[in-house]
């Protein structure tokens, strides 16, 4: 029985060669109902509570060293390549699949924009809006240019004693803080080396990360900090060069490892990482995450 059940999972996981329309239809109602749902679930949690506006614009683009928008890059590309997956398991064109399914996170994190724009305590954030095209076009522009995802966004994340300083920002628990303090977070391009380098005999998951972080930031913005009680921080930059794998890469005919490698392709592996800032020069770490 299991070994049936194992095989009935290959099956089910294995792209269709060509137009699967039940697949398809599956496909395009199960994002349509999540999406919805949790568009509606967002909007009675978060914005039912907070006076409404007419839409209108901020300018937030200086607010949190700019990690937010990276965080806006990795959303948009990760959310369309999942549709952009999903319509290559039912045996969609690859045309239509960066047509339909690599704008599905565009087209979710606009709806979101959308929210705030009516939002009093919030508003549409043009930066935002250009992040969320970037990560989608990062998808797009390597599948029309080599046909493969040569670059790959990642996300990794390491507690920090910000959050305890301002938890109901940064957050109380460590759920929370991985989505809410920014100090802990580090967004990488992660770079196939196989890929740009095909005759060598570098082995086809090596990759080599290039990450971006900040410290330093209990609010968004330096002038934001109106409590006294509040620590006066210095903000800044921070840059890595780190190891990486592309777990993607790592050969395997079954289709339930590929589909869990390719999960957890998002995150960047901990390696040793070379960081540059602006207080302490150069630093190593033996182990980053």
């Amino acid at each position: 029985q299991s070994l049936l059940a194992q095989t009935a999972i290959e099956d089910f996981l294995k792209p269709a060669d060509s137009l699967n329309v039940s697949r398809r239809n599956a496909v395009i109602i199960s994002e349509t109902v999540i999406a919805s749902a949790t568009l509606v679930g967002l909007n009675q949690l978060w914005y039912a509570d907070y006076p409404k506006s007419n839409f209108h614009f901020i300018n937030d683009n200086a607010d949190w060293l700019q990690m937010d928008k990276a965080g806006h890059v990795f959303s948009s590309y990760h959310l369309g390549k999942m549709g952009a997956d999903a319509l290559n398991w039912s045996g969609v064109s690859k045309k239509n699949q960066l047509m339909y399914g690599a704008t599905l996170g565009l087209a979710f994190l606009t709806t979101v924009e959308i929210f705030d724009g009516y939002s009093a305590n919030w508003g549409a954030s043009m930066g935002d809006v250009v992040a969320n095209v970037s990560g989608t076009a990062l998808y797009v522009s390597q599948e029309l240019l080599w046909n493969e995802q040569r670059i790959t966004p990642k996300f990794s994340f390491h507690s920090t004693h910000y959050a305890a300083l301002r938890p109901d920002v940064l957050g109380s628990s460590l759920s929370e803080q991985i989505l809410k303090d920014y100090n802990g977070q580090t967004y990488w391009l992660s770079c196939n080396v196989h890929s740009f380098f095909a005759a060598s005999k570098i082995p086809k998951w090596f990759n080599i990360a290039l990450g971006y972080g900040a410290e330093g930031m209990i609010t968004g913005s330096q002038n934001d900090i109106t409590n006294n009680s509040l620590p006066k921080e210095e903000r800044f930059r921070q840059f890595y060069v780190s190891l990486d794998l592309d777990l993607t890469k790592i050969e395997t005919k079954s289709h339930i490892l590929k589909t869990i490698l390719t999960i957890f392709n998002t995150v960047k592996i901990p390696a040793p990482a070379f960081e540059i800032n602006g207080l302490q020069g150069i630093k190593f770490h033996p182990l980053y995450f």
